[in-house]
């Protein structure tokens, strides 16, 4: 089984943030970077169906030449080997991000894609979405559980209602969700077997498609300061107050 696992590289959600002076993008000095935390668990998730099923895991990544860190990141996981896509990571966009894959599917001929469900930067939620529709494939999203049931992948994944059970035939796409597995952490040893495991880097020029993105930032803005509580005397005083706020 050879599965290709997207690995994109974000900034520390637990980073401080500031905005650059024209206010379209983040200030990306003395900015930490990781693994998007989705991503990490569809590695996790790539690497735990090897061990169990072999085959090879592929990791993926869009980005600066700096993402080699975070695919080197993968390959000490447990992934065979890994492809990045040199691109500027402020001027690209979920459509792009699906065609780019796209390319590299037909080029790979995966039997499965992992994807984490979103990224925490962008948040859009839409690129595996948009990969499965080009591709044609079945695709399931928020998984939070995977097993084979004959040829069949069945995915669990979390709804209002509780766990809804999909049965896709391969090849698929599957996106993974906080609840499916804990990433392991990379040993030292598999970190410097990484080092000497084959990364490709290509560039987006690379592949005959339009290379125009479908969005463009406005403008970014920071959230709003927290503002300070209000003691209470009493549940009346509280409802009245909600009221007057218009919160009831």
């Amino acid at each position: 089984m050879k599965i290709l696992v997207s690995c994109k590289r974000v900034e520390d959600p637990d980073a401080y943030i500031t905005l650059t002076s024209d206010q379209l993008d983040i200030d990306r000095d003395d900015v930490d970077y990781k693994i998007n935390p989705f991503c990490e668990i569809a590695v996790e998730a790539a690497i735990r169906l090897k061990e169990d099923f072999g085959g090879e895991v592929v990791a993926v990544c869009i980005g600066s030449d700096e993402a080699q860190k975070e695919l080197r990141t993968a390959l000490a996981m447990g992934a065979d080997r890994g492809i990045l896509i040199e691109a500027d990571e402020r001027t690209i966009d979920a459509d792009l991000v699906s065609r780019l894959f796209e390319q590299i599917v037909k080029e790979e001929e995966p039997d499965l894609v992992l994807m984490g469900k979103q990224a925490t930067d962008g948040d859009s939620c839409a690129a595996a979405q948009m990969l499965a529709a080009r591709l044609d494939w079945p695709q399931a999203t928020f998984a939070c559980a995977l097993r084979f049931n004959g040829d069949l992948l069945e995915v669990d994944r979390e709804a209002d209602g509780g766990i809804e059970t999909l049965a896709l035939p391969l090849p698929a796409v599957v996106t993974a969700d906080l609840r499916l597995n804990e990433p392991r952490y990379p040993s030292l040893p598999n970190i410097m077997k990484a080092k000497r495991k084959p990364l490709d880097c290509r560039e987006m020029e690379d592949f005959d498609i339009d290379l125009q993105t479908q969005t463009e930032t406005i403008s970014m803005s920071l959230p709003n300061q927290r503002t300070a509580g209000v003691r209470v005397k009493s549940v009346e005083e509280l409802v009245q107050r909600l009221i007057d706020q218009k919160c009831l």
